[in-house]
């Protein structure tokens, strides 16, 4: 059983490591409505309106604050679609929802709609989250909203963990749906586009992409970070505008390997 105090510090440790502006969400599928958080929000109940995802995600974030939304919480119906609360009617597969608006053909928006990322019909009847150093409950993954330079150290982390890259599907739409489905449906780390509605509906800033990752990754990352500081991958990122700067022995000594006779380090 993961220890929800330990994650709690962790959380703290990572928003500090990468100078986090906005706070990590712990995120969680439900598989019934009787496992809410008793500390938990729900939209039309406690805020008397409905919400879309994107814009509960930004809520929760800003205002500290854990919310819960079943399929009678939400406004857009991609959520809906993609959490598995629904099933996607014909009229969606088809591509109506993005042609002609995002979508050149018919055909175009139907290819969009069938790769959707989606949970089984059903299996999930919920999604909860907030701030990732204060929930009530073991979350299945988080998410964070962060900057480039804070972005690449999070790859940086991955890679000196196992060398392998981050593998992931960037889509223009639907960044509630990518954010969530594939971390938890095959336990990977996925990098999101905010699409226009987190822009547009949730304000979100256009400089921000969305890092998510299992739960179990947590810990993994912050044993990486504190090295990466300690090197000269580690933020913050020295700038050295200078031609034919001083290579890392490594890069001169692989360099020369190949013909590259020219290059040196101090």
């Amino acid at each position: 059983m993961k220890n929800l105090e330990k994650i709690h510090k962790q959380a703290i440790k990572m928003e500090n490591e990468l100078r986090l502006q906005l706070p990590i969400l712990a995120v969680k599928m439900l598989e019934s409505i009787n496992y809410i958080p008793s500390d938990a929000k729900r939209p039309l109940r406690d805020f008397g309106y409905h919400l879309s995802t994107c814009q509960a995600f930004a809520m929760a974030a800003r205002k500290g604050i854990t919310i819960a939304e079943t399929k009678e919480d939400m406004w857009c119906m991609e959520p809906v679609i993609g959490y598995g609360f629904a099933e996607p009617p014909e009229y969606f597969l088809e591509g109506h929802n993005r042609y002609p608006e995002s979508a050149k053909t018919l055909e175009a928006g139907s290819n969009w709609a069938r790769n959707l990322p989606r949970f089984e019909y059903n299996k999930y009847k919920a999604i909860v989250f907030g701030p990732l150093k204060k929930v009530s409950f073991i979350p299945d993954m988080f998410m964070l909203y962060a900057f480039p330079g804070q972005l690449l150290q999070l790859l940086l982390a991955k890679n000196w963990l196992d060398g392998n890259d981050v593998v992931t599907r960037l889509s223009g739409h639907a960044g509630c749906v990518y954010s969530v489905v594939p971390v938890i449906k095959n336990n990977e780390i996925a990098v999101t586009v905010p699409c226009t509605g987190i822009i547009r509906y949730a304000g979100l800033s256009e400089f921000y992409l969305i890092f998510s990752a299992p739960i179990d990754m947590l810990d993994k990352l912050l044993e990486a970070i504190p090295y990466l500081k300690k090197t000269l991958f580690g933020m913050p990122y020295n700038i050295m505008m200078k031609p034919e700067y001083p290579l890392r022995k490594e890069y001169a000594k692989i360099g020369k390997m190949i013909g590259m006779d020219w290059v040196y380090n101090p």
